[in-house]
Parts: C-alpha cells; sequence; structure tokens
C-alpha cells in the first residue's frame, strides 16, 4: 500500500494525499517519544512525505519528536510546522508580530533540526497585527531559505482574500495553502472557503477531517462515553448524552449505518468524503497509537459512489456545519456538484 499523491496548489511540489498530523505526540496525547517515533516512520513507510505539527502542540515537545523521527529522512518529507500560539508565559511570545516570528521559526528550526520548513503557517489570524507586517516576516524569512513556502491556518474567507492582495499589491511571498476545519459535520467551509481556495490554486489541507472523534464509530447512541484526551479538555463538545450534541450523534448513527451498508469502516467513509472534494489536497490524520494510524492509512484510496455521496447530503446538507455551540439556524444547503471531485 502506497499513498498516492496528489499537487500542493500551484507550486510544483507533489505531497501525499494524506498528511500526518502531529499534535498527540507529546504530553497532550502520546508521551513515548520512541512510540511516537515509530509512528511516524510507519507513515513514511506507507507513502505520507507530508508531515504538518505546530510549535504549540506540547509546548514544542510534538517538533522535538517529530526532529527525532525525520533524522536520515529529512529529505523524504514537506514539513509543515506554524506558529501564532503562547509559548511559555511572556506576552510576547504569541502571535503574528515580526517580533515573534523572528523568534519562533528559530526556535522550530531547533527543534525540529533541520535548516528549513517546507510550509511555515500562521495558526490563526490575529487583528491586532496588521497582515502585511505578518507577510514581511514570511517573506524575508522565504528570501533568506528558512522557508519554502508560507500558509495560513483556519482563516475567514475575506482574509484569505486580502493575503493574494497584499502579496499582489505589496510584493510579498504569497500564501499558497490554506488549512480549514472540514468534515462531514462541518462543512461550512464549502460556501466559500474552498472556492476560493479553488479560484487562487490554493493546496487545501483540512485539520479534523474525523470531526475531534466523533466519526470514528467510537461515539454511538447508547454506548459508554469514550475516554479521549480531546474530551477532557473541552468536556462538552465531545458529551454523547448532552442535548445539544444531539444533532451531531443522529448524524453520526446515520452516517455509521450507511459506512456498513456502503461496505466501509466510519472513519474510510469520513475521510474518503472529505478527500472527494476537488479543492482538498490531503486531509490531516492525526493518530495516537498505532492502531489508530493503520485504520487510516488506506483511506485515501476509497472513492465513494454517486448514490453514498447523495445520501451524506441528505444527513448534512452541504455547506452545513453541525455546532455543539449552536444549534439554532444554519444557512441554507449549496448545491451537491460544488464540492464533488468524481462520483463513480
Amino acid at each position: 500500500m502506497t499513498v498516492p499523491l496528489r499537487p500542493f496548489g500551484r507550486t510544483g511540489v507533489k505531497v501525499s494525499a494524506l498528511a500526518l498530523g502531529t499534535m498527540m505526540f507529546g504530553e497532550r496525547g502520546n508521551p513515548d517519544h520512541d512510540d511516537s517515533v515509530r509512528i511516524i516512520h510507519r507513515a513514511l513507510d506507507a507513502g505520507i512525505n507530508l508531515v504538518d505539527t505546530a510549535d504549540v502542540y506540547s509546548q514544542g515537545e510534538s517538533e522535538e519528536i517529530v526532529g527525532k523521527a525525520l533524522a536520515g529522512r529529512r529529505d523524504e518529507v514537506f514539513l509543515a510546522t506554524k506558529f501564532h500560539g503562547q509559548i511559555g508565559t511572556d506576552p510576547n511570545h504569541f502571535g503574528n508580530s515580526r517580533r515573534w516570528i523572528i523568534r519562533a521559526v528559530e526556535d522550530s528550526l531547533r527543534r525540529l533540526r533541520t535548516d528549513h520548513i517546507d510550509l511555515y503557517q500562521v495558526h490563526r489570524p490575529e487583528e491586532d497585527t496588521d497582515f502585511d507586517e505578518t507577510l514581511g516576516a514570511l517573506s524575508d524569512l522565504v528570501h533568506q531559505g528558512k522557508v519554502r513556502y508560507i500558509g495560513t491556518s483556519t482563516f475567514e474567507p475575506s482574509a484569505i482574500v486580502e493575503g493574494q492582495w497584499i502579496a499582489a499589491r505589496r510584493n510579498r511571498e504569497r500564501v499558497v495553502s490554506e488549512q480549514p476545519p472540514y468534515s462531514i459535520l462541518a462543512r461550512g467551509v464549502e460556501r466559500e472557503v474552498l472556492p476560493i481556495a479553488q479560484k487562487y490554486g490554493l493546496a487545501v489541507i483540512p485539520w479534523s477531517p474525523l470531526a475531534g472523534g466523533w466519526l470514528t464509530g467510537r461515539f454511538r447512541a447508547g454506548g459508554a462515553q469514550p475516554e479521549t484526551s480531546r474530551g477532557g479538555r473541552q468536556p462538552g463538545r465531545f458529551e454523547i448524552g448532552a442535548p445539544e450534541n444531539a444533532a451531531k450523534l443522529a448524524a453520526v448513527e446515520a452516517l455509521a449505518l450507511l459506512a456498513e451498508q456502503s461496505g466501509l469502516s466510519l472513519i474510510h467513509l469520513a475521510l474518503g468524503f472529505v478527500l472527494e472534494h476537488p479543492a482538498v489536497t490531503a486531509p490531516i490524520i492525526g493518530p495516537r497509537t498505532f492502531e489508530q494510524l493503520e485504520a487510516q492509512l488506506d483511506a485515501a484510496q476509497v472513492r465513494l459512489s454517486r448514490d453514498v455521496l447523495d445520501e451524506i447530503d441528505k444527513i448534512v446538507p452541504p455547506g452545513v456545519t453541525l455546532s455543539s455551540r449552536d444549534q439554532g439556524y444554519h444557512p441554507p444547503a449549496l448545491e451537491p456538484a460544488r464540492r464533488r471531485r468524481s462520483a463513480a
């Protein structure tokens, strides 16, 4: 089994159709460095060449683990990391300012044991910092050879367009990718973010394609409450008995039945769905264990039929997000044709 390759936007780079996310390596997930390294090596051996981390994951520990794992294999990997989150207690060790970016990149390079980062991403937007300041600092890093490409994560459509505008008119390096949340249960980005990415030729590497674990098969009506690391940090969002999660649980039950009828695991149905969108480059899988990795590795081979896609649209309409925080108004659904890569 080898994970197939896809174009990374219009950069000319080819990356695997699944990206390995490393948020769960370190204190907040799997604290065993040797075990985490073995998981990373298994992913690389299976053909994954896009590895995504962030300085804020376990306060740099995840980057350190990735650095250990890539020793002797760095050239095989398109390495992505992110900055923005609070590191330590210093109030200026945070955000999107030039001052912090210049410091943060050096710290990431040291932890990752490399002299360059292939994709350096703004982890979240920041209203207090002029986006031109951020792009100016990132452009300097590209010119210095410390960064190859720059990207964003969880940006609003207007901010994505603003970044393209600034690059064109202020002679900055262009953002080449966006990392949005996207799953069957969270389809809001189909409305504007994904069409904008297609318009500007951006690579899209969605996070949480399994909806934080809701689409793993562990969250079922009448079942025991799963113990998860995310549930420990955000109990309200992952409590199966909570009224605000009723719509999610009902959708999961319908999707589990659809997966069974289609001869698929729920995980494969969920990842196959995200992979079907023509704007998507590579959804990020974030395993904590070997078993979790193995359950997801061959999802890139899954192709969903038109009938299955139509049934998914009936369960969660295109462009709609089922949110734990807002079970009220949802915008009208999109036409299904706006989101499909192919249908057998």
